[in-house]
């Protein structure tokens, strides 16, 4: 594991998390380049197969991000969200995945430099944990003919 820069593919809420993403590039507040951005109109759009397809795809890990509890843009989809957040982290303990590789946070967009923390966070807890290839052993191989061994 030595020199690991992991994978992380990050959704992030379009009105809050987004925002606070866009803020730290502009306030210039360092964090690491290792994750993706996704941006979704909101974190209760996110389902666990988006998850574990960014998973088995090579991710290393998984970070959700959406409005503060109360301030959504969509009511109170960020409830759903929290929800289905606790449900997956029993299945990937379930399943032997691991509940560490996904991560969930609350960050406004006038928080760009939570955003930054949370980023070197995620990143450092999972580098701790190492590479996710284990984890991609249903991965398919792109390239390879059917029937070819």
């Amino acid at each position: 594991m030595n020199g690991f820069e992991p994978r992380i593919i990050t959704f992030l809420c379009n009105w809050c998390s987004y925002g606070a993403a866009d803020l730290a590039g502009v306030s210039r507040f360092q964090y690491p380049a290792n994750i993706r951005i996704i941006r979704i109109p909101c974190s209760g759009r996110v389902s666990v197969k988006m998850v574990l397809y960014a998973i088995r795809c090579g991710a290393d890990g998984v970070w959700i991000s959406g409005c503060h509890p109360g301030e959504c843009h969509y009511i109170e989809a960020n409830y759903y969200a929290r929800r289905k957040f606790v449900l997956l982290r029993e299945l990937l303990e379930h399943t032997g995945l691991g509940p560490g590789r996904v991560h969930f946070s609350w960050i406004s967009s006038a928080e760009g430099s939570k955003f930054a923390d949370v980023a070197r966070q995620v990143i450092a807890d999972i580098r701790a944990l190492g590479p996710a290839e284990k984890l991609n052993r249903f991965k398919t191989f792109a390239g390879q003919r059917a029937g070819s061994n």
